[in-house]
């Protein structure tokens, strides 16, 4: 190691490559990087196809409880779905020292905020992927599921200049708890908090922009875990948090009111309902509840646990959505 440095010492960026990135060159194709940031590891998958001068989105992919990066990514296939539509792919991992069930400690007042705790350590490695890979800047997204998709939540309100659009899978709106406590009631129950309130707050933490902030939310209706309640909270308080960057008021010009709602059922699977919310030409909010399923990524392999291959293909909707959006 220490022969290493002193090899790679001729530069001090090339240094920093080493230490905070194992993979001294630009990676094979197809293949997994590692890395750290702070104190908190990563997994980078480079798609196949992967070329130097051709800048690829980037999916941030947060995994929930009880998981790590590599069950993550077999749960949903996502690694497949990048090398079939060339996009790179970054799992943050989330230290057993920090919580011993791996779950984002969403909770904590010092992650609900911009350039503090978890956050920022994901921020962090979304700007050492950019510095190393060819990233399209105006295409990052970010998405989870459960303590991951709460974080997604908290990364979409503080850090709407970084990413363009995200994926709350059964997880909870921006600040639906700030306690250990107020999360096991805000689980069971939804949030005490309005999502209004909140629509303002995940706001005010990006610094009022004059954007829109898209979000994707999935939720099973029998989710025993987050109640479905939470999901519902979760649209109202991004839709509130678009009116606002709108405009710049809180004046109804995106309103919590569906433009169109269509059903839909997976052949001899789970029926589904979507919800569209699109305001200005473009789909700001999009809400789907799938009829059934407990807390779960939908169409997840079963070889891995929370899946329900019953349900639609939950890593196709993400991308499908998130392909709609580019970042000015």
């Amino acid at each position: 190691m220490k022969r290493n440095a002193v090899t790679c010492s001729r530069t001090g960026l090339l240094l920093l490559a080493v230490l905070t990135l194992t993979a001294a060159a630009p990676a094979r194709a197809g293949t997994w990087v590692h890395g750290i940031e702070g104190t908190r590891g990563f997994q980078l998958w480079v798609p196949t196809g992967y070329q130097a001068d051709t800048p690829l989105p980037l999916v941030v992919a947060l995994h929930g409880c009880f998981q790590n990066p590599s069950q993550f990514a077999g749960l949903s296939r996502l690694n497949e779905k990048a090398d079939a539509e060339k996009f790179l792919v970054l799992y943050p991992n989330q230290a057993t020292f920090a919580n011993p069930t791996q779950c984002w400690n969403f909770m904590l007042v010092l992650n609900q905020t911009r350039d503090h705790g978890e956050p920022a350590l994901v921020v962090g490695m979304v700007e050492q992927v950019k510095r190393r890979y060819a990233v399209d800047a105006r295409r990052i997204y970010v998405g989870g599921v459960s303590s991951g998709a709460v974080l997604t939540g908290t990364l979409l309100a503080c850090y709407s200049d970084v990413f363009a659009a995200g994926m709350i899978g059964a997880g909870a709106m921006y600040k639906a708890a700030t306690t250990i406590s107020g999360t096991g009631f805000a689980m069971l129950f939804g949030s005490i908090y309005h999502p209004d309130d909140r629509g303002w707050d995940a706001w005010v933490c990006s610094g009022r922009p004059r954007h829109t902030v898209p979000v994707l939310v999935v939720h099973g209706t029998k989710d025993s875990v987050v109640s479905i309640v939470n999901g519902r909270q979760a649209t109202r308080q991004f839709l509130q948090t678009s009116d606002y960057g709108d405009d710049g008021v809180a004046n109804d010009s995106i309103r919590p009111v569906a433009t169109q709602v269509t059903r839909a059922s997976v052949p001899g699977g789970r029926a589904y309902t979507v919800e569209d919310y699109v305001y200005g030409g473009s789909l700001v909010a999009r809400h789907i509840e799938i009829q059934g399923m407990d807390h779960a990524w939908p169409g997840g392999d079963s070889r891995y646990p929370f899946a329900d291959p019953s349900g639609p293909d939950g890593t196709s909707i993400m991308w499908d959505f998130f392909r709609q959006h580019t970042r000015n």
